[in-house]
């Protein structure tokens, strides 16, 4: 090899070593935790238009109180069972957890209260069983090398419970993500707002360790330029400006045992918290918004598979048809308490019946399946016939592949997407965080 050649050669090698290493950088090395039957994931992979986007490095699915493990083995058939785990993450060690960039997860809703301080230690006791606990865990666990983000999704009374001390859960994780040195940002999405086929209201929530360009935006803005501009939920899902005399501003205590017995004591049926906001050093600004989306809103209609797909056991003779008309319709009901023998009357209002094809489709819940007649679940006319939706039109309405879930019983497969998440609300913020990052 010539002089020339080799300095060739190394300048060569020196380029692709730098090349490399820029693509790890941009890659952004992924947990997802709760998984479902993997939300988090299809959205961040759409949201990758190459391979330096969100590599999901590991994942965690269990349901408790159940031998089956629906959701996990149907994560597993379509992402591999490497890097998946299948177990109690209250279980899991962190040091087994790799470290990683981003932890996403959509966490489920509960009481959060703080049972005590630990003795002789800066601890925490959680309430048993929380999982907001096992995601503060691993943060604290992780040490310097917790994650710099967090994008964590929630159902949005989340930001009002618990009923008799309104915020008080939300402060805790506020200011437990504070002590932890992240600035935080929420916003209340409904999907069918942004042309997203199902009106699925939920609380989403951004995290950004002390350091990140985005912390420092949030923290060097003024409140109303950070709600109206620079927030990623702004860039993302844009809403109209705000009045900075309408954001309400207010202080969180470092303690999170004085959060849990005195948050919002003085005035508990009050909102602390509104459906957009941000926290930067133990302070938080919050603000009501109105959505700002002049695109194509979607039908219903356009998400139903053909008629001659459709299983016959799906539609609703006439008979059967009688009682979904009771469910759906209004009635009064005389009911007892049980326990102290009051008498109270029971109220319904009328609902929309059949559900209409040229709007949004309702929310799913966990209860869709069945042949039982409900007054919650989804029944369409198509060609002058009553039905139910089928698994397939469920997975589109959630933003899934067709027959992601498929595999699992009907019934089975509609629960899974009554706890699934609209895929494009994730898609949208994914895209938002790697342009800013």
């Amino acid at each position: 090899m010539t002089a020339l050649n080799h300095l060739q050669y190394i300048g060569m090698e020196n380029s692709l070593n730098k090349l490399m290493n820029e693509n790890r950088t941009k890659t952004i090395k992924t947990i997802e935790l709760f998984a479902g039957v993997g939300g988090f994931r299809i959205g961040l992979q759409r949201a990758s238009k190459t391979k330096n986007g969100f590599d999901i490095t590991w994942s965690n699915q269990w349901e408790p109180s159940t031998k089956a493990q629906h959701a996990s083995d149907i994560y597993s058939a379509q992402f591999g069972l490497e890097n998946h785990s299948n177990e109690d993450i209250a279980s899991v060690k962190v040091d087994d957890i790799p470290d990683h960039d981003l932890l996403v997860g959509g966490f489920p809703c509960q009481d959060y209260s703080v049972a005590s301080t630990l003795k002789n230690s800066h601890g925490i006791v959680g309430k048993k069983g929380v999982l907001w606990w096992e995601i503060y865990r691993i943060l604290v666990g992780k040490r310097e090398n917790a994650p710099k983000y967090l994008l964590l999704e929630n159902v949005d009374r989340l930001l009002k419970s618990p009923a008799s001390q309104r915020g008080r859960d939300f402060a805790i994780i506020l200011s437990s993500l504070n002590a932890l040195g992240y600035a935080v940002e929420w916003r209340v999405i409904d999907a069918s707002q942004y042309g997203m086929p199902q009106r699925r209201k939920r609380v989403f929530i951004f995290a950004y360790k002390k350091g990140t360009k985005i912390y420092k935006q949030l923290s060097s803005n003024k409140p109303n330029e950070v709600l109206d501009k620079h927030s990623l939920f702004e860039k993302t899902f844009p809403s109209k400006n705000r009045l900075l005399k309408d954001i309400k501003t207010d202080k969180l205590s470092s303690d999170l045992v004085d959060i849990t017995e005195n948050f919002n004591t003085k005035t508990p049926k009050q909102n602390a918290f509104f459906d957009s906001g941000y926290m930067v050093d133990g302070t938080y600004h919050t603000a009501k918004i109105e959505t700002d989306f002049n695109g194509k809103i979607a039908r219903l209609g356009d998400f139903l598979q053909e008629e001659k797909e459709i299983p016959s056991e799906f539609y609703i003779n006439d008979e059967e048809l009688k009682k979904w008309q009771y469910q759906k319709g209004s009635k009064s009901i005389e009911r007892i308490n049980k326990t102290t023998g009051h008498k109270y009357t029971y109220a319904e209002g009328k609902m929309g019946f059949p559900d209409c094809l040229e709007k949004p489709s309702r929310t799913i819940i966990t209860g869709e399946g069945g042949l039982s007649a409900s007054r919650f679940k989804h029944v369409v006319c198509v060609d002058g016939k009553h039905r139910r939706l089928t698994p397939v039109e469920l997975e589109r309405l959630n933003m899934f592949p067709d027959n992601h879930t498929k595999g699992a019983s009907d019934s089975k497969r509609a629960f899974l997407m009554g706890n699934a998440l609209v895929i494009g609300v994730v898609e949208k913020l994914g895209k938002t965080l790697l342009h800013e990052i």
